[in-house]
């Protein structure tokens, strides 16, 4: 899902630009375009119906299982942990819609290799969510609150560290504005308002959702 990025930079394209790099914006953007719309109708649909199959089979596993966890930072990586499985399973419901998005854009090129490169990091960022494993979170609260919620167990630990290596984002609007050409310019300001959408969506539903979860395994909120 892409993440919001801001107010995009509405610079005419350059009279020099390359038909390959007015091309393939042109291609992003659509995909981008594409992309967001899908997420932010799937949130309310098949992210939020995958995220309550989530909460149920917490509550049919091991429901309270947290309880007695320390209200201070030692529960941060579980909490990482929980953040994670939430994350696993948006991508994984959304995987259709990621695979479109991937496939629209990870062959495009631009004389600028900034926005290649970037672009590359953001869809293997993608793909990394996409691909993430559902931790076993029922085993690991256990076996946490077997050592009296003194060691964090080690399956954790790993777990966090993949989610912390990923990053990417999106290619810089301002990069990309050289080569839009006046549709792409309304297509680009429509995009941004889409991401502005998409972001205060995720924030709102991932608290909501986050909540929940830490409620059903009696974690601290």
């Amino acid at each position: 899902m892409l993440a919001a990025m801001g107010v995009l930079c509405l610079a005419p394209a350059g009279a020099a630009a390359a038909p390959r790099d007015t091309s393939a914006t042109n291609a992003y953007l659509v995909a981008a375009d594409t992309e967001l719309r899908a997420s932010i109708a799937s949130m309310h649909t098949n992210v939020q119906a995958s995220i309550d199959t989530l909460n149920g089979q917490y509550a049919a596993e091991c429901p309270g299982a947290g309880a007695g966890a320390p209200e201070n930072g030692q529960q941060n990586p579980i909490t990482l942990e929980l953040a994670g499985a939430g994350w696993a399973t948006s991508f994984r419901s959304d995987a259709r819609i990621t695979q479109v998005f991937v496939r629209a854009v990870e062959p495009l090129r631009w004389s600028d290799a900034r926005i290649t490169r970037d672009l590359a990091g953001y869809v293997s960022s993608m793909k990394e969510l996409s691909e993430l494993p559902l931790p076993d979170l029922c085993a690991d609260i256990r076996s946490w609150s077997a050592s009296g919620f003194e060691t964090i167990p080690a399956a954790t630990v790993q777990f966090d560290r993949r989610i912390e290596a990923i990053h990417g984002e999106p290619p810089p609007p301002s990069l990309l504005a050289r080569y839009e050409e006046p549709a792409q310019q309304i297509l680009a300001a429509r995009v941004a308002k889409l991401e502005s959408t998409l972001g205060a969506l995720e924030t709102t539903r991932e608290q909501t959702w986050g909540d929940m979860l830490l409620e059903t395994l009696g974690l601290p909120q």
